[in-house]
């Protein structure tokens, strides 16, 4: 085994861990945030809402998440151009560039399968809670704010944490819409040196250490607020 090269690739290493990571935390946290709406079209919402939310799930949580980024990146992307001021405008430099549509490929599918699981934690909430709320005169945004929501999210968080760490393992697929992160660093790596083993060696325990801290975090949130029944 030969690790001397880490010594001329640990700044492109770190970079490539930090572009991993900015990855994983946008697309977590903006695809959380779609999730909730998409949970709650799904639950309390009127017809055609609940249908367009089935709709979405459906789509991006039956379909590889590589067609996703490619029909982006590929797709969208070769569109971009061709639309009137939009290169010489502010938003060219961050539309042009690949992480962009990882970002947006990657959040949109972390929705959909959160938003399921948001969907089933939402349903497991004790209706009783739910009518002693509105017993207790709290508007329906109240209602969500205070009780529903919050108890949702206690119910799912093991599940949400497995959701986290799925994610984390896909974000290499960034690599092929020209993503410099780890594993492009890696690849790189090999490119340069022929060295094979020794660079996905590095990336793997990036990958655990990563995923042995998610993991751990969640165990201290699950303990610090205790399941009520």
């Amino acid at each position: 085994m030969d690790f001397s090269w880490i010594a001329a690739y640990w700044p492109l290493l770190l970079t490539g861990a930090r572009q991993t990571l900015v990855l994983l935390v946008l697309s977590v946290s903006l695809g959380f945030i779609l999730a909730i709406g998409l949970a709650f079209a799904q639950v309390s919402g009127g017809r055609i809402a609940r249908l367009s939310a089935r709709s979405f799930c459906t789509f991006f949580r039956g379909t590889p998440l590589l067609i996703q980024l490619w029909l982006l990146y590929y797709g969208v992307g070769s569109l971009l151009p061709m639309v009137p001021g939009l290169r010489q405008s502010f938003l060219w430099p961050v539309l042009r560039e690949g992480f962009f549509f990882a970002v947006v490929s990657f959040t949109l599918n972390y929705a959909a399968y959160e938003a399921e699981v948001l969907r089933g934690a939402l349903l497991a909430v004790p209706k009783g809670e739910l009518e002693a709320a509105r017993a207790f005169g709290m508007g329906r945004f109240t209602l969500v704010r205070r009780i529903w929501l919050p108890r949702a999210i206690r119910i799912a968080l093991p599940t949400i944490a497995g959701e986290i760490v799925m994610q984390l393992k896909a974000t290499p697929l960034a690599f092929t819409v020209t993503v410099m992160d780890l594993y492009a660093v890696a690849y790189k790596v090999r490119q340069d040196t022929l060295l094979v083993y020794e660079p996905l060696l590095v990336v793997t325990i990036f990958y655990l250490i990563l995923t042995a801290m998610i993991a751990r975090a969640f165990r201290l949130i699950e303990a610090q607020v205790p399941v009520r029944r």
